[in-house]
């Protein structure tokens, strides 16, 4: 490769942010498509502020509320939620694919569970099944409700719960709605719409189809991070696609600068590297993002692309957190530029300014605090509050 191929960082973080949804104002108001174009939302719990996914979608689409969401996946079955890394919601049209990531995983969660779960729970499937065929939609209290609960903390699942994970985990049951956050299933077939069910891709259109998708959104891969993007292929069979791809022209080698200047080797689409090769505005809008945010969620790559080191320390003891317990960055068109910490306080009907930390590098200027105080009037909507507490904070920068 010549000096040609390579992709400058400036470029490589605005092609990012683009596939990523991130580069233009948010200002979107299809939800479908927003979903469609990230593949994926990551789903979590805490709620400090907004839950992840909700967040996630604020983030691209300022009209964006939490019922919109729900009534994706739970009513118009336009969506479903199943695991990638991590619990996610998923574009309906992913399910075929999805049978086949359904059978690796049933031979992986099986020997992985039987290490960590205490019980049999494999002996508890079929009368788990049989509970959720008669009285559907159930959740983990409805079907162990006379097992006796562990004391071992967030993973002490009973056996029930645990059959209850791996049945969802292998495709036999699925989300059928949440209450608050948590989650009552019910057969598949009851729930994923028939002419979704009767598709039968190969394997192989599968893993084309799991590898195409993770190429499209991030724009430019590693095999590893081609893997990665779902958990639905191995490192060698995202190798092995790229080595096809590469063959017949449909992929090509390029190298892209990270923010520190060290180069390294990926691959693109061919008939998307003329465009790649194309600077393109983004806004200088602040955005509070999610620390599961799609584009920060591989951290490794979050760094070498912005510069930017970011963990999450929600389960780092107080007094060793280098910052605070649920951070959030912060991306000025792009870059990202500091991280604060923020919670809502329902009773007060409060946001909470908790920490606040600038990079290194970077000044607030009156104009860029008029920014980040416009974007905390705009949180204060998703959030369902009305002030903003802990502007001292702020102040004190």
């Amino acid at each position: 490769m010549t000096s040609s191929d390579i992709l400058p960082n400036a470029q490589v973080r605005q092609h990012f942010l683009d596939r990523h949804q991130l580069r233009k104002p948010p200002l979107g108001t299809r939800l479908d498509q927003t979903l469609r174009a990230l593949n994926f939302l990551q789903v979590d719990s805490i709620n400090t502020l907004a839950r992840a996914h909700d967040l996630i979608l604020w983030s691209r689409q300022q009209s964006y509320r939490p019922p919109a969401l729900r009534k994706m996946v739970d009513h118009s079955r336009e969506a479903f939620e199943a695991w990638t890394h991590d619990a996610s919601i998923l574009p309906i049209a992913a399910f075929p694919h999805w049978r086949h990531k359904f059978i690796r995983d049933a031979e992986q969660v099986q020997k992985r569970w039987k290490a960590w779960h205490r019980g049999d729970f494999l002996a508890q499937t079929e009368t788990v099944l049989e509970q959720i065929a008669r009285h559907a939609p159930l959740g983990s209290g409805e079907v162990s409700a006379n097992e006796q609960r562990g004391t071992g903390g967030w993973w002490d699942w009973h056996p029930s719960k645990t059959a209850l994970e791996y049945l969802w985990r292998t495709g036999r049951i699925t989300v059928s709605r949440r209450e608050g956050f948590r989650k009552l299933y019910d057969l598949t077939e009851n729930i994923i719409p028939q002419d979704i069910r009767n598709a039968h891709p190969s394997l192989d259109e599968s893993r084309d189809w799991a590898c195409q998708g993770a190429l499209r959104v991030l724009g430019f891969a590693t095999a590893k991070e081609v893997s990665e993007f779902y958990a639905f292929v191995t490192v060698a069979e995202a190798r092995a696609w790229i080595a096809r791809g590469l063959k017949s022209g449909a992929l090509r080698d390029i190298i892209t600068e990270a923010a520190n200047g060290q180069l390294r080797d990926r691959v693109v689409f061919t008939q998307d590297w003329p465009s790649l090769q194309e600077p393109l505005a983004t806004s200088n809008r602040l955005r509070i993002l999610s620390p599961f945010d799609p584009a920060l969620r591989n951290r490794a790559r979050a760094e070498e692309i912005f510069g930017f080191s970011y963990r999450i320390e929600v389960f780092v003891l107080a007094a060793q957190r280098q910052y605070g317990y649920y951070v959030f960055p912060i991306l000025e068109g792009s870059a990202l530029i500091s991280r604060i910490e923020i919670k809502a306080n329902r009773k007060k009907n409060s946001i909470e300014i908790i920490g606040f930390w600038p990079e290194a590098d970077v000044k607030f200027t009156p104009a860029r605090m008029e920014r980040l105080m416009a974007e905390l009037k705009r949180i204060c909507l998703l959030a369902d509050c009305r002030d903003i507490t802990g502007l001292e904070v702020l102040r004190n920068i």
